[in-house]
């Protein structure tokens, strides 16, 4: 008998290949990257407009104050996940110059930007790279809050376009986390949980989904057609749906490019935050009931609701 096919010989080789396996399949998981939705963000010519038009519909924003830019201010509604809406806008009406979506600020775009958040951000920007994404160089970030505390953050921009267009940025606090949100008055005790799904408008959704699953390792997504949104491709678990075609969205993209177009928020009690808020335009989607804020009374701001 060979030595390479003597009992103990086999048990090794055996052993080994128990190990690649099971190294492989916990590589696998590994490189299922799991996003944790930070914030959006919605852009307009005037801040207080923005704020007036979320007070209307019961989503009263908090005054967060201006960047470190500069250029821009901001408000926000905080949840209780601490995730949160930003509302962007200029310090100075009509000047954008040095804000990086200064011209989703300047025609009033509504839905331009998400962000993911980390506590690794270096490894994470490696990592992308690794994977064959452009990501730029990581950047700090700032704004000053109205009681003159300063709350400071580490960015990267991931992929072509705005920061947050068509792959969330990245952000780390280097202040803590409770100085940059804290829960809004306006949300308190409602039946909103906190942001859970970022839209995101695309010109060819299978490219699309060949992006995301390069950058963050996914399986293939789940696809269903809504007649208002076109085309969708649903990630399990992460927070983005892809959307391709539908006539506004479309329309949208031309203008704006790729990036978000909606945004859902999550709820523990859908009937409850249906009536709470007055929501309309019930639709099922990925077997989730999802409805919609009035966007004619929050600057067609595409904002839903998604649950059971």
């Amino acid at each position: 008998m060979s030595k390479r096919n003597s009992p103990a010989v086999r048990r090794l080789f055996e052993a080994a290949l128990v190990f690649s396996v099971l190294s492989l399949l916990s590589y696998s998981a590994m490189a299922q990257t799991m996003l944790d939705l930070d914030h959006v963000s919605i852009c307009g010519s005037d801040l207080d407009a923005l704020r007036q038009a979320f007070t209307n519909v019961g989503l009263t924003p908090d005054f967060g104050g201006p960047h470190g830019n500069g250029v821009t201010q901001m408000a926000l509604i905080g949840f209780d996940d601490q995730s949160y809406i930003e509302l962007i806008a200029p310090v100075k009406p009509g000047v954008t110059e040095g804000s990086d979506w200064a011209k989703f600020i300047t025609d009033n775009a509504g839905a331009c930007a998400w962000a993911v958040g980390t506590n690794v951000l270096l490894q994470d920007v490696d990592r992308l790279k690794k994977a064959g994404i452009t990501v730029a160089e990581p950047k700090r970030g700032s704004r000053k809050r109205a009681d003159g505390m300063n709350v400071e953050w580490m960015t990267a921009q991931v992929g072509p376009g705005a920061p947050g267009s068509m792959l969330p940025f990245i952000i780390e606090d280097q202040t803590p986390r409770a100085w940059r949100v804290q829960t809004s008055d306006s949300v308190k005790g409602s039946p909103l949980g906190g942001l859970d799904l970022v839209i995101v408008g695309v010109n060819n959704l299978d490219a699309s989904i060949a992006l995301f699953r390069k950058a963050y390792g996914w399986s293939e997504p789940l696809t269903e057609t809504q007649k208002d949104f076109g085309k969708l491709a649903y990630f399990p678990g992460q927070p983005v749906i892809l959307a391709s075609g539908g006539g506004w969205v479309s329309d949208r993209v031309g203008r704006f490019g790729e990036g978000p177009v909606a945004y859902l928020l999550s709820t523990k009690d859908f009937s409850a935050a249906t009536k709470k808020y007055k929501l309309s335009g019930g639709k099922t989607w990925f077997a989730q009931k999802v409805a919609w804020f009035d966007a004619s009374k929050i600057k067609d701001v595409r904002l839903g609701v998604i649950g059971q």
